[in-house]
């Protein structure tokens, strides 16, 4: 009879220190979790600003770098289409060396966009300043430039652009 009542005694202080267990893991749980959420909380109020000056960024690299912007800024300053090309080429590497950080905030498949779109303009200036003579005027390199650019369906910083503003509509 004593080893029923001792018996009895070890199953109940076995099942309160499992009910016991259970509650404190569950109550450990629910606050790690909580401070989980904080933590990711504060982390998104860093980051979001981050991310959507990031996107500001990458839409102003991706219109500066647009053919029609940037023959419209530049050919002023060029004399020939030789150094027209090369103040094109500089522009373009010039502004992405200034943003290339940015690709820390978009995503892999955007940024991919736009440097895919950098080197299209890149192809097309160049492509064009091969069918012109070095010497000629820079408004004919700019000429040759748009008509590579009108013979496309999507100019180069188009697509990269709609990706970007998907990107920044699913953010919200």
């Amino acid at each position: 009879m004593e080893y029923i009542w001792i018996l009895t005694i070890l199953v109940l202080g076995v099942i309160v220190t499992f009910g016991v267990y259970l509650t404190i893991t569950t109550v450990a749980n629910k606050i790690f979790e909580k401070q989980r959420w904080d933590i990711r909380s504060k982390n998104i109020e860093i980051t979001l600003p981050l991310r959507l000056q990031a996107y500001e960024r990458m839409c102003l690299f991706l219109e500066r770098i647009t053919p029609n912007n940037l023959l419209l800024r530049l050919v002023p300053s060029a004399i020939s289409a030789l150094e027209l090309q090369q103040i094109i080429l500089h522009e373009i590497r010039e502004e992405y060396n200034h943003n290339v950080a940015q690709q820390l905030y978009v995503s892999t498949h955007a940024w991919e966009q736009i440097v895919n779109a950098m080197n299209e303009t890149v192809a097309i200036v160049n492509q064009a300043a091969a069918e012109v003579s070095a010497d000629a005027p820079a408004a004919d390199l700019a000429k040759k430039v748009f008509s590579h650019v009108i013979e496309k369906e999507i100019q180069p910083s188009t697509h990269a652009l709609k990706v970007l503003k998907e990107e920044i509509r699913n953010v919200f």
